[in-house]
């Protein structure tokens, strides 16, 4: 673990594979990468670690989760289990960053904003994990203002030396920005013929 007086960061993903047993019909990106960010992050929390270690700064992917809906839940039982204060163990959960690696939708994103800190939400885009499509539909769910903070700032902030150097350029070739947009495009479409109702 981190020694005195250094920071380390550490980022809680599932792996490749899940170690539990798959449920047919039940792709396993689908449930069981989310809950196992969750087990990860309640054990890291319940068993002390995020206050023994306050240094350590683990980023949890896919909003944590399930982390910012179950939050008070599992601060209750944690409380029960420990002794210790929900409120504290509701700190532990909010010292923990959060990428929005696909999981920038109208359900999920309200969620991970009314419970996280703001200067705790980072970029993620799962990629090249998920399919680019899947990538580009999950991009899109942050109003503009909170843009800059989310896509450089915050990470700037948990990793200075990034800091040091200027931002990309934003003018990319035209063929690229109409390769993009048509893609961005055709996800749009793709999504709302598979997800009725969602814009």
């Amino acid at each position: 673990m981190a020694a005195p007086g250094r920071t380390r960061c550490r980022r809680v993903r599932p792996p490749g594979g899940t170690a539990r047993t798959r449920v047919d019909g039940i792709p396993p990106f689908a449930a069981d990468f989310l809950l196992d960010t969750t087990r990860a992050a309640y054990l890291l929390v319940r068993n002390g670690i995020v206050r023994t270690y306050p240094n350590i700064r683990f980023i949890l992917s896919h909003a944590g989760g399930f982390v910012p809906y179950a939050s008070h839940r599992m601060a209750v039982a944690i409380a029960s289990d420990t002794g210790r204060s929900p409120l504290d163990a509701l700190d532990d959960f909010r010292s923990f960053y959060f990428d929005t690696a696909l999981s920038s939708s109208s359900a999920a994103l309200p969620s991970l904003l009314a419970f996280a800190r703001p200067d705790r939400i980072l970029f993620g885009s799962d990629w090249p994990f998920a399919p680019t499509v899947a990538c580009q539909y999950f991009a899109h769910g942050l109003d503009e203002a909170a843009l800059p903070a989310v896509n450089r700032a915050n990470a700037e902030a948990l990793f200075p030396r990034l800091a040091a150097s200027p931002p990309a350029a934003a003018t990319r070739p035209a063929a690229m920005r109409l390769r993009q947009s048509a893609q961005r495009a055709g996800a749009r479409l793709f999504y709302k013929l598979v997800q009725p109702g969602t814009g």
